[in-house]
Order: C-alpha cells, then sequence, then structure tokens
C-alpha cells in the first residue's frame, strides 16, 4: 500500500513516515499542493494524507483538483478544528478529517479504515458488519444477532448510506441529499429524528451509541471497528 502525504511541515512529514513505515506502507512525500497532485496523478497511492495549510495553494483546491478524476481515499490534517472548516472539507470529497495534534494510534486508525472503504467498493454483493449488527446491501437487509430489524424506508435508506461509506463522516447536509433529495439539504432535524430512531433499533443503548458515532456539529459515522 502505498501513501502520499502532501505537508510542507517536515517534522509531520517524519512523523507521518515513520508511523506508516513501521506499519508497512510505503510512504511518498510532497512539500506543496501543485507537486501533490502531480505525485497523485503519476504514484496512484491507495490513500492520501493531506495537510490544510500548504504554501502555494488552499488544501481545497488540491483536493478539488483529485476529486476531479480519483476516488482515492483522501485523509485531511489541520490544526484548524472548527465544524465549518470539517464540513467544508467534507463536502468537497474527504475522507476523513483529523485534527492536529493527534496521536499515532488515531492516525493508524483513520487509515485503516478508509483503506477498507476503498477496497469494498464495487463488490457485487457487499456484506457489511459492524458489531453484533449486519448490512446486506444487495438483499436490502439488516440483522442485530442474526435476528432481521425491520425498518421503515427512511431509516433503510439512512443506514444503507452509512453502510456504504463505513468509517467515513458523512455530513448532515450529504445524507440529507441522499436520503431526501437537494430540496432538503438544510433540514437537519429530519436527520436527529430519524437517526435516534435508527439508534432504537440497532444500538445495545442508544443513549451511548457505539455503532452510529457523532462527529458534534458536522455529522455521524458508521464505526469502522477503530
Amino acid at each position: 500500500m502505498t501513501i502520499l502525504i502532501i505537508d510542507d511541515e517536515e517534522q509531520m512529514r517524519r512523523l507521518l513516515r515513520i508511523t506508516l513505515e513501521a506499519n508497512d506502507y510505503r510512504v511518498v512525500e510532497a512539500t506543496t499542493g501543485k507537486a501533490g497532485i502531480t505525485e497523485a496523478a503519476m504514484m496512484r497511492p491507495d490513500l492520501i494524507v493531506l495537510d490544510m495549510g500548504l504554501p502555494d495553494m488552499p488544501g481545497s483546491e488540491v483536493l478539488a483538483a483529485v476529486r476531479a478524476w480519483t476516488a482515492v481515499p483522501v485523509l485531511v490534517l489541520s490544526v484548524r478544528g472548527g465544524e465549518q472548516d470539517k464540513v467544508a472539507m467534507l463536502d468537497l470529497g474527504a475522507d476523513d478529517y483529523v485534527t492536529k495534534p493527534f496521536s499515532p494510534a488515531e492516525l493508524l486508525a483513520r487509515v485503516r479504515v478508509a483503506l477498507r472503504h476503498a477496497a469494498t467498493k464495487g463488490m457485487d454483493t457487499p456484506i457489511v458488519r459492524v458489531g453484533d449488527v449486519e448490512i446486506d446491501l444487495a438483499a436490502r437487509t439488516v440483522k442485530k444477532a442474526g435476528v432481521a430489524v425491520k425498518l421503515t424506508s427512511t431509516e433503510y435508506s439512512i443506514i444503507r448510506f452509512l453502510a456504504q461509506h463505513e468509517g467515513r463522516v458523512l455530513t448532515y447536509s450529504q445524507i440529507l441529499r441522499e436520503v431526501w433529495g437537494n430540496q432538503y439539504a438544510d433540514a437537519t432535524h429530519y436527520v436527529h429524528v430519524h437517526m435516534a430512531a435508527v439508534r432504537r433499533k440497532l444500538e445495545d443503548n442508544p443513549s451511548r451509541p457505539m455503532l452510529i458515532l457523532t462527529e458534534s456539529g458536522v455529522g455521524y459515522r458508521l464505526s469502522g471497528g477503530q
């Protein structure tokens, strides 16, 4: 597996390289956005770690350029942890967003989830298993501990969308557009109400969810086994 790091900070690149190479990933580095785009096109990495604060262009422009031609997983790093920053990058197509400082263990967990999600794309009969919940996207069924769970069409659409992007944060607007349509992109309360219903049916303790995790002010993710 090859991971492209696009970051102008030498110490951060060193930390990332040591962490990733110690876990058998091959690492390629770029110190500017332009160089990163070129490396992405030439090397075709399995995953990109993209810093937001680059010297020649915003990380958002690099992400947009990469997304124009590839669905390679992109893990964004930033010192800015605000909700608006996270939502903007996720809506642009980032697979995940990690705020600095972070632990090597957290980074590796996010990398594994992003790579696992990428590997499941294009499967003919994908079955997503999280905890004791099994989501069969081909059969359109959901089971918990081997027992079928009855969901409404809206509830199933929500869990299907989360399962298709297991481990990835999906913003409220992304979920709304997928399930209800573009005209409902700002109706955040729809998501909250129906997500609560899904959790009641799938979580052991809905008040302390372990399967469907909340990214406060941003959206939700189906636990990728982190």
